[in-house]
């Protein structure tokens, strides 16, 4: 779909910091074909062949511009923002499961976003910043009898517990504070998105799309009382360009189209015909199966075992009327979003039948 170039809230580059990540690479891709610039901030852009996917994207040729950054290194998203009027920042590390959660989330997590905010105060130039933060900064437990909302934070994780959580509340807790102090001449709108889920632009296996692999492929031991809030990779990425582009927008935004438990997951991947799959097929959604569940959690993986132990049972309630209302999104049909996952998967290799 091509849009008039009229329209455009600005004629220079749209910065998108982590261009090659799940989410950020369809933010590029919806910004071109709408007739944007992008400059967007690699780990290594004089390697162009590792980018080949961003640069195949239609409008790439003549509105793409690629450029080196690293998280903790200022100097280089100085160079990267300098001309621009709007920064779309989504680089940020997730994993459940790190050696050090210091060094390997909170520190590039927190680091990064200061240096990009700042980058962006020094230029002088930019308007607005669109910051991708995460359900994970509102909550690490959800509360059936709580409705989230963008007012809630998340108070519970630290580096021992849910520290990929604590990371992104860090973060983006980090730009507010800049904001609040410094008083930059751009405002700060966030996105927090659920669960993303959808087809995947780069040929990488993110961690969201990757709960998907391991139901399919028969990691699960069995059905447990797990339920996901969930939202497709094509929404959040349009969610940021109707906060870039909307001068009325402000504040966070939470994400998430609608919730799912694994059980109708799994009966719903069934009633499709995925029964050539590994299925799960073991009923563990009960308080005997919630139990073994939590028991176990302390034989996983830190990141895994703290996942478990507080999400098992628990149904995430939130309210998505904000984002509706004023930014005007519509979320893609779950069910659309599931099929369209797994056909995606299925091409580039990451799921086989049985």
């Amino acid at each position: 779909m091509s849009y008039s170039t009229d329209n455009l809230v600005s004629q220079k580059p749209i910065c998108v910091t982590g261009a090659s990540g799940f989410i950020a690479s369809h933010i590029v891709r919806e910004l071109l074909s709408r007739g944007y610039q992008v400059r967007g901030t690699v780990r290594n852009a004089e390697n162009q062949e590792k980018y080949a996917y961003l640069y195949n994207l239609e409008g790439a040729n003549s509105n793409l511009e690629l450029v080196s950054a690293n998280l903790l290194a200022p100097e280089g998203f100085k160079s990267a923002i300098e001309g621009c009027e709007y920064v779309i920042h989504t680089a940020s590390p997730y994993a459940l499961n790190v050696k050090d959660p210091q060094k390997d989330l909170v520190d590039p997590a927190v680091n990064g976003t200061r240096n990009v905010l700042e980058a962006a105060i020094n230029c002088q130039t930019v308007k607005r910043i669109v910051l991708t933060s995460s359900v994970a900064a509102i909550t690490d437990e959800p509360d059936e009898n709580e409705v989230l909302t963008e007012k809630n934070w998340n108070e519970k994780s630290s580096l021992t517990r849910n520290a990929y959580y604590y990371s992104k509340t860090m973060a983006e807790k980090e730009a507010w504070r800049i904001v609040e102090e410094q008083k930059p001449n751009f405002d700060l709108v966030v996105i927090n998105p659920f669960l993303v889920i959808g087809p995947s632009i780069i040929p990488g296996l993110n961690t969201s799309n990757e709960l998907f692999v391991d139901i399919l492929s028969g990691k699960y031991p069995g059905i447990m009382s797990l339920t996901w809030g969930i939202v497709d990779v094509r929404d959040v990425a349009l969610a940021h360009i109707l906060a870039m582009e909307n001068p009325e927008s402000s504040g966070r935004y939470l994400c998430a189209n609608t919730t799912i438990s694994m059980k109708k997951f799994v009966e719903f991947l069934r009633k499709e015909g995925y029964d050539n799959f590994k299925l799960p097929k073991l009923s563990m959604d009960s308080s005997i199966g919630n139990l073994i569940v939590l028991l176990s959690s302390y034989l996983q993986p830190k990141g895994v075992g703290d996942y478990l132990r507080t999400h098992i049972g628990k149904t995430p309630n939130f309210d998505n009327n904000k984002i509706r209302r004023e930014l005007g999104l519509e979320f893609i049909p779950l069910e659309d979003s599931i099929r369209e996952t797994i056909a995606d998967l299925q091409r580039w290799g990451h799921v086989k039948t049985s």
